[in-house]
């Protein structure tokens, strides 16, 4: 009686290896194929997009810097340009030791002052005032170019005439001499300059409180250089007067006359 062999029983559940023989050789299981294997022919392949955020934020980064050192050098360039001129003041102040020109008032001769009212109750003035005044260079070695003055005496807020003076030209150490003739025709009056006007005439011992305003423009000339035109108004106070008695003209008092020169400086539309 023949024996046989029974193989032993797989365990419950293993499934048998996959086996393949080839030349006696066993081969592996295959493996999934990768993302790179796999090609869907509906979808374009995959592009690495650039990264703009980056570049935008090393633009900002950039404009940032050329600001700060723009402004920077716009600073130092400023300091060094005000420093220069600081320096260069100062030694014009050293060498020249400039000093502004003086004014005083001569005389003053009121030759018509007429108030009138009219039938409609306007009040007209006419004025006519011959003014001499006399400016000096303390200077000795600056030259004063003046341009043509306008000249202007006010009463109380009230014009009493106007004049001018041609451009003239004042050396070092010298005095120059201004005539001019002020005057007003017709000039109409509202009720508180007449009022004002009436109540300083009834003063018999002052009369009238007089002050004369000249404005113009001057250059500084020293030796070979000539500075740019500076605007400078004098105003002269202290001076009273009354109307002429008859044809000849009254002198007015000028002997507290004191007059002040002021720089004017002029930056867009507004004077200083």
């Amino acid at each position: 009686m023949t024996d046989r062999v029974h193989s032993s029983a797989k365990p419950n559940g293993a499934a048998p290896a996959a086996r393949t023989a080839t030349n006696g050789a066993t081969n592996p299981p295959p493996f999934p194929a990768t993302k790179s294997q796999l090609y869907n022919p509906t979808r374009p392949p995959y592009r690495p997009q650039p990264n703009y955020r980056r570049r935008s934020q090393r633009r900002r980064v950039s404009c940032g810097r050329c600001f700060c050192l723009c402004f920077f050098w716009s600073l130092i360039l400023l300091t060094a340009l005000l420093l220069v001129a600081a320096i260069s003041g100062a030694a014009v102040y050293v060498l020249y030791r400039p000093q502004r020109p003086t004014f005083t008032v001569s005389a003053l001769r009121i030759g018509r002052f007429n108030l009138s009212t009219s039938s409609d109750d306007i009040t007209h003035l006419t004025t006519l005032l011959n003014l001499t005044l006399s400016t000096k260079n303390p200077n000795k070695k600056l030259t004063f170019l003046y341009d043509p003055l306008t000249i202007t005496t006010i009463s109380n807020q009230v014009l009493i005439g106007n004049g001018s003076f041609p451009s003239f030209t004042s050396g070092p150490s010298n005095i120059t001499f201004i005539r001019s003739s002020l005057s007003s025709v017709s000039q109409v009056l509202d009720a508180e300059s007449v009022k004002s006007l009436r109540s300083d005439l009834k003063k018999t011992s002052s009369g009238l409180p007089l002050k004369i305003v000249m404005d113009t423009m001057v250059v500084v000339k020293m030796e070979g250089l000539k500075s740019k035109k500076v605007g400078i108004r004098v105003s002269c106070e202290g001076i009273h007067g009354q109307p002429p008695k008859g044809k000849s003209p009254s002198v007015a008092s000028t002997s507290n006359a004191k007059c002040k020169v002021d720089l004017r400086i002029q930056i867009w539309k507004w004077s200083f």
